[in-house]
């Protein structure tokens, strides 16, 4: 054949197309070898693969490391050409069919050449591809930085879920574009936490912010420099404060950015370090931690306060400090484990310290120890010293002056969750000799208040959080005991004074609110300066108790009422300056008394049988500044005692008075309106009277006029007590716009016992009430609607009766109905009480006089169930603050 061929063609001719014949039948007739071979070099590209893969997963164990585009591309190709090679697998059995004549030949020959072409192309690539992969050297490079950078974060993050949800709100609401935004709490409370959490949320959360910068304060301008690409300049860091500023300032200018500072313990100046402030007009944020309200307040911050844990979010988070098995162990142990994790007050800090001291401790024994430790001594227990305290000490080391940081170990003398009284409070650094006076006084409470080491409670009242206190105990009595030396046993259930060996060498001495009953022992401490004996059971005092107690300035005995007299051995406290003696039972006082030549404070409220007070004892008190008299006691309806200066009304006292040239707080009681008459007529006492007690009788004639007390420019309290009150009447146009200037300028507070009277409607002239407590009355209407017309008309416009008003309390008022029969505004209104004040059946309200403030209506569910609401839309609005008691005797 091929013969006959090549008669009909040139030879060359014929060679050269037998030669290309041949070249692409090898496609087909070597197309089994050539598949086997392609498998081998395939299996030498995925073992290659998988040594390049490790080797990249190695350096990738370097932080902020990723793969190079070389290694990532050349991956990808490998993946490709074996998706390749599985089409190619998926199809091979149908081809090796299609060959014939042992393979040298096809059914199909063009079909089977352009297989055979590709698996030999295919094999070239993969042999090239494995060359390309040996030839690379680099594997993995430096990440560039995303948005954010995440932090590591422990993994007991518990009860900051609302807290996270409200500060990611501050930041990427831009409705409300309030720039920065200040985290403060105390130390310990987990702030820190909080702002890692923050940060976090960039790395996983969607947001339009183009670079977040965790920065420390000691290295901010370094830290924002890492952050924006000045790191990789050698000499960036040698540059000027000045320089710095500028290339921040020329990278951030234009980036919207959020700024994460954490710790902050006094302002900074951002601007003078290249931070652009006037970015946050465009939607840039600065998130700061501190331990300091004041702080927040001076680089102008939105404020979020972070607080202790409530106790569920406690328990839940010392829970998952312990082992399972632990509180497993035995079934005392949950119970006794809860009571622990209360003692840590909610400071997720103390919390871990002792879940871990404790997490392996499955004897009851054990746990018992431990809750009467913390109680105790916190400070022996294991880690909190190095961990919980030495951080809180950094705030106490920060107050500005030794005269704060004294004012604030000074409340750790009260029981532990104690309301600290502020007025009480500044009396005592009055008298230490901290603070000047009031004002000043004042505003040491604010600047614990700012550095986060007291809290508020209300307006009258401040509180120390029990690991704060356990800090400051631990300072007195540890780490400052040469100096200061505490012993308190505040709130501890005992029936004995401590041995007198616990009392030598302690500066101050807290027994307050225990079961005392007698001081019997004679203790040896000169150095003793403070002794707080409140709230025992306390019946006699050993004349000798006072003999080596020359050095003690402030002595407190009030709320013993089985205390009836004094020991004669009180004249030895020749330093005393302040004796407070109210609420106890004594009947005099004795003349020893005269001794206290340095006496600055006495407070003898409500000291109901005192009786004898003898003359030129007061007035001997050369230096007193403070005079509490405010009593329901027997000398205010004495005729007549022998040797008293309460007899008459106590106008031998007011004489003896106007000779103290430094008192400058008085609280006074009166009997009848003759002795406010008499005491009208000093007005030096009128001048300084703060809190006045009148107790009249309900049926005396004439009824008392509290109008006669309008004038009295300082005074802030008013008792009231079993009085028949004077109706008022307006005769005069005059008076009632005299009145209602400068009538009851400082009274807030009001408080009524078993009064009778018409109405109340003098109340619309003390324009800063804020507290109005009424016991045992019989008006049937409070503000009478025609009167209030017609002071109306007089001062020329509709008068905003309770404007200030936060406390409203009612009991036994037995025929009130009305309060104000209209609807009113009350913008300061926290508290309503009502209690068997069954005809009282509407409340002056409407849904707009809270202005959506959360008011709490406190009273029986009977009484509210038979309450007339303005409309549904009222009752709805205070129904979810509503308190509701069973009353059997409603």
């Amino acid at each position: 054949m091929g013969n006959l061929i090549s008669t009909f063609l040139p030879a060359d001719l014929f060679d050269r197309i037998s030669n290309c014949v041949g070249e692409q039948a090898k496609y087909v007739w070597g197309l089994e070898k050539n598949l086997r071979i392609l498998e081998t070099e395939l299996h030498k590209l995925t073992r290659a693969r998988a040594d390049l893969k490790t080797r990249v997963e190695v350096e990738q164990q370097r932080p902020r490391t990723r793969r190079t585009n070389q290694v990532a591309g050349w991956l990808e190709d490998v993946q490709n050409l074996e998706t390749e090679f599985t089409e190619l697998e998926r199809v091979r059995a149908q081809e090796m069919d299609r060959l014939c004549l042992g393979g040298l030949c096809s059914k199909n020959f063009v079909l089977s050449y352009n297989y055979g072409t590709k698996v030999v192309e295919l094999t070239d690539r993969v042999i090239n591809l494995k060359k390309d992969g040996e030839k690379i050297e680099v594997v993995v490079e430096k990440a560039p930085d995303g948005a954010a950078i995440e932090l590591p974060l422990d993994h007991t993050v518990v009860g900051q879920e609302l807290l996270l949800g409200q500060v990611w709100r501050c930041i990427t609401d831009q409705e409300k574009n309030r720039g920065i935004i200040g985290l403060y709490g105390i130390g310990g409370v987990g702030k820190t936490t909080l702002l890692k959490q923050v940060n976090n949320n960039f790395c996983h959360q969607q947001h339009n912010f183009d670079v977040v910068i965790w920065a420390a304060v000691s290295t901010l301008q370094d830290d924002i420099g890492k952050r924006i690409g000045f790191s990789e300049d050698r000499n960036w860091k040698e540059k000027s404060l000045q320089d710095k500023a500028v290339d921040i300032a020329s990278i951030l200018s234009g980036k919207k950015f959020v700024l994460l500072l954490d710790d902050i313990w006094e302002p900074i100046d951002l601007t003078q370090l290249g931070v652009p402030l006037q970015n946050l007009n465009d939607g840039s944020k600065i998130v700061l931690t501190t331990r300091s309200a004041g702080v927040c307040d001076q680089m102008d911050a939105e404020k979020v306060e972070v607080s202790s844990l409530a106790h569920d979010e406690a328990w839940k988070l010392f829970q998952e400090m312990i082992e399972r098995s632990t509180l497993d162990s035995h079934t005392s142990i949950p119970g006794l484990a809860e009571t622990l994790a209360r003692e840590c007050g909610g400071l997720p800090l103390a919390l871990k310290t002792v879940g871990r001291a404790m997490k392996s401790q499955r004897k009851v024994g054990d746990w018992k120890r431990a809750i009467h430790k913390m109680r105790t001594s916190a400070s022996k227990f294991s880690g909190m010293k190095e961990e919980v305290f030495s951080r809180l000490k950094f705030s106490y080391d920060s107050l500005s002056t030794d005269e704060l940081r004294s004012c604030l170990q000074y409340c750790c003398l009260y029981p532990e969750d104690y309301e600290i009284p502020r007025r009480e409070l500044i009396d005592y650094w009055i008298s230490e000799g901290f603070v000047c006076d009031f004002d000043d006084g004042c505003d040491f409470i604010d600047d614990l208040l700012q550095a986060c080491l007291l809290e508020e409670e209300g307006d009258d009242h401040v509180k120390m959080h029990d690991m704060i206190r356990e800090m400051s105990l631990w300072i007195a009595c540890t780490v400052d005991k040469e100096e200061q030396n505490f012993l308190v046993r505040a709130g501890v259930k005992l029936t004995e004074a401590p041995k007198v060996e616990e009392w030598e060498g302690a500066k101050r001495i807290s027994l307050m609110k225990t079961r005392i009953q007698s001081l019997s022992e004679i203790p040896t401490c000169p150095r003793l300066v403070t002794l707080l004996l409140d709230g025992n059971w306390i019946e006699e005092i050993t004349d000798g108790f006072f003999q080596s107690m020359s050095s003690l300035r402030v002595l407190s005995l009030r709320i013993n009422l089985s205390l009836s007299k004094l020991p004669s051995g009180i004249s030895n406290l020749v330093s005393l300056h302040h004796l407070d003696l109210s609420r106890t039972n004594i009947t005099g006082l004795p003349q020893e008394l005269k001794a206290l030549e340095k006496l600055r404070y006495l407070n003898l409220d409500h000291t109901r049988f005192l009786s004898i007070i003898p003359p030129q004892l007061i007035s001997g008190f050369s230096k007193l500044e403070v005079l509490r008299l405010l009593s329901r006691g027997r000398w205010s309806v004495l005729e007549e005692e022998e040797g008293s200066v309460l007899c008459d009304d106590a106008e031998p006292l007011m004489k003896e008075l106007l000779g103290l040239k430094h008192l400058n707080v008085l609280s006074w009681s009166f009997r009848s309106s003759l002795a406010v008459q008499k005491f009208l007529k000093y007005p030096k006492l009128v001048s300084i009277t703060q809190s006045v007690w009148v107790e009249c009788g309900t049926y005396t004639r004439p009824p008392f006029n509290v109008l006669h007390l309008a004038y009295m420019e300082n005074l802030q309290e008013l008792e009231l007590g079993s009085s028949k009150l004077e109706e008022m009447k307006i005769d005069s146009t005059e008076e009632v716009k005299k009145l209602f200037r400068n009538g009851f300028r400082s009274l807030n507070t009001v408080v009524l016992r078993s009064c009778r009277g018409k109405d109340l409607t003098w109340l619309v002239f003390v324009q800063n009430l804020k507290q109005l407590n009424m016991q045992g009355f019989t008006m049937e209407e409070i503000i009478s609607v025609d009167k209030l017309s017609d002071i109306s008309e007089i001062i020329g416009s509709e008068h905003n009766i309770f404007a200030r008003l936060e406390y409203l309390t009612m009991w036994r008022g037995t025929n009130v109905k009305s309060v104000y029969p209209n609807p009113l505004p009350f913008p300061k209104l926290k508290k309503i009480q009502v209690f068997h004040c069954r005809q009282l059946k509407k409340l002056p309200l409407n849904s707009s006089s809270a202005k959506g403030r959360r008011v709490v209506i406190e009273g029986t569910k009977k009484w509210w169930e038979e309450l007339q609401w303005e409309d549904q839309a009222t009752q709805n609005a205070f129904f979810s603050c509503a308190v509701l008691w069973e009353d059997p005797y409603y």
